[in-house]
């Protein structure tokens, strides 16, 4: 499944794809889409699954599925 995070801080973000590759999960940080808001301007796409433990990330804002029509829900 295909995700996208947002999260308070540049560091939160940075700290969340050092945590998804130490996890083998495929990651990547990129600005945040315009139809999203977040406090840093900075998302993470993952793939793998969302877990408790995905969502405990302690700067996490919001986490998001990735539809196959391109829409963001909210996980």
């Amino acid at each position: 499944m295909n995700y996208l995070a947002t999260f308070h801080t540049h560091y939160g973000a940075l700290q969340f794809n050092k945590y998804c590759q130490k996890n083998k999960m495929p990651s990547k940080m990129a600005p945040v889409p315009r139809g999203l808001s977040a406090s840093c301007g900075v998302c993470v796409y993952f793939d793998g699954d969302y877990t408790k433990n995905t969502a405990d990330h302690e700067d996490m804002d919001c986490c998001y599925t990735i539809t196959a029509s391109g829409n963001y829900e909210i996980v």
